[in-house]
Parts: structure tokens; sequence; C-alpha cells
């Protein structure tokens, strides 16, 4: 834990959050962090309901950057809450104007995981059975590492996954080491993924907490919860899908470590199909992460991976 405490005390903090298990769980351990910086203040968790959740069944293509956190978002901006607890894979890498990051927390397992019904490695899973995942960046590189595998859409809360995952709809899925350990469920994981290897999205297994810009208050409280390490890795990665112009439709992945001075970047674009598949790793000051961000994608586009992305 990095930063200051000391707010002084005075009406409730209020918290938005999502209703799932795993939204109210980061929202209680980013509550009982600050609550441990500032004993004298008091949190309350406030639900919202945003559109990635009210359409829990309909295909995440096609619903557009920042379906989990929107309508929190309003919420900040109209100051009806003052902080948000949010994965930090689910945030856009562009914010809404007059609202910031106020801290990126510690983070947790970034790696994906595997779970399936015979309790086997993904090389040992049967040809054609069918692995549950939604994300295009999962769905690519499975078909690339995997192409045996029958790839099907797999939507829903972690615990509704799993079940689906025992050979009702699908043999098995990949889902986020962090939110199976968040939730006590890390007994459930078949298999870790190397993350060089099967690319995490940016900011997998990072929280972070929203507010507003100019709110003094709210900034000098998150300064207690803020991660310096983790804020270069995840700025890293975010920034490298920044420059691709790349949302969560487009198989793009970015994977960064920080040891003291040092920030080492995997970052990995393919098709829809994994038929084209381009990686690099590359390593440089942890004080210039958008700048590695950028080293990154001129690697990539040397290799002939620019085509895959249409540029904003």
């Amino acid at each position: 834990m990095e930063g200051r405490a000391g707010v002084a005390p005075s009406s409730p903090v209020r918290v938005g959050t999502r209703g799932s298990a795993l939204a109210l769980r980061q929202t209680e351990l980013v509550v009982d962090l600050l609550r441990e910086a500032h004993p004298n203040l008091s949190f309350e968790p406030v639900v919202v309901r945003t559109q990635g959740d009210a359409n829990a069944t309909a295909p995440l293509a096609g619903m557009g950057l920042g379906v989990f956190v929107k309508e929190i978002e309003q919420q900040l901006l109209s100051g009806e809450i003052d902080l948000a607890v949010h994965s930090l894979k689910d945030m856009p890498t562009q914010l809404p104007e007059g609202l910031t990051i106020g801290a990126v927390l510690e983070r947790e397992d970034p790696r994906d995981v595997q779970v399936n019904r015979w309790g086997v490695t993904l090389g040992e899973i049967p040809a054609n059975s069918r692995i549950g995942t939604s994300s295009p960046r999962r769905q690519a590189q499975l078909r690339r590492l995997h192409p045996g595998l029958t790839v099907v859409p797999l939507r829903g809360n972690v615990e509704t996954r799993l079940r689906k995952s025992e050979g009702g709809e699908c043999d098995g899925a990949i889902l986020a080491a962090a939110g199976l350990s968040r939730l006590g469920l890390s007994q459930r994981i078949t298999e870790f993924l190397d993350p060089r290897e099967f690319v995490p999205p940016p900011g997998q297994g990072a929280l972070a907490v929203e507010t507003r810009d100019g709110d003094g208050r709210m900034l000098e409280l998150l300064s207690a919860a803020e991660h310096s390490g983790t804020r270069s890795a995840v700025t890293a990665e975010r920034a490298f899908l920044e420059v691709l112009g790349g949302g969560c439709q487009t198989p793009v992945a970015a994977y960064a470590t920080c040891e003291g001075d040092r920030l080492e970047l995997t970052a990995f674009m393919a098709s829809p199909s994994g038929d084209e598949a381009f990686r690099c790793t590359i390593a440089g000051p942890a004080n210039d992460p958008r700048g590695l961000a950028a080293e990154a994608f001129r690697e990539l586009a040397g290799q002939g991976a620019d085509g895959l992305v249409e540029l904003g």
C-alpha cells in the first residue's frame, strides 16, 4: 500500500459498483483497504445496473465499449456517488471528460485459466470438445494454439460460466484467475495459462478506482490505495491498446511486468480466426510505459500486424 492517509471525516463516501458477487467482493476489498488507511471515514456501497448486466445473455460483440462502466460513470459525473470500483480490463482507454483513475491497486494474478470437466490440460482435451468464451482475444488464441477444439460463446457471471462448463453448454471454459481467486473458487482451476503464451487483456487482475478529476478530497483518500508498479504495468498495456484504436472486439492482448526501474511488455495481435498472429516482448524504463507501448506497436507493425486493425 502506498500513499498518504488522514482525510477528514464527512458524510459517507459513496462507492459505485456493479451488483455481481465478484464486483461486490472487489468493492469490499477496496473499501477494506481504504478503511484501514482512513478509520475515521464510513463507506456506503451503491449498486448500479449497467448495460452489460441488463443484457447478460446478449453477445458482447456489437455492444460497444464500456458496457460495464458507463452507467456507473454517469453517476460519478452527476455527483450521486463519490468513487467507482472497476475491473480495469472493463474500462475503455479514453475516460469521459471530468473523470480520472484515482488509484490502481496492487494487481491480483493476471493470468487466464482454463477449467474443464475432465480436469486435464488444454493439450489433453479431446478433439472437438466445446470450450466456452465470449472474448475475441481468447477465441483467437484458442483457435491458434488448439485448432482441434470448438470455441463456443459463453456469457454470465463467474458462477454461471463455471456451471455451464461442466458439460451442459460446453466442456470447459477460459476465465480470469483473479476473479476465481477473489471469490474463493481457485480450487476449480484446472490449469493456469502462461501469460506470455496465452496473453491476457490490458489490465486483467487489476482494480481501478475512478473519481472526479477535480475532487481533491477523494484523490487524497485514494492515494493510500495506489500501487505504482501496477500503475506502470497497466499504463503500458492500455497504451498499447490505445495506439491501435482497438477495443474489446479486436483480438489484442498486452501483458506487462514491472521490476524496479524496468518494465517488460508482451504484446499480441491476431485475426479473429487466429490464423494470423503476431507477438513481441520488449523491455524499457518503467518511467516511460507509453513509449514502451509505442515501441511494441512498431515492432508488430514491422511484422505485418498493422493490417489487422483499423487505426483510430
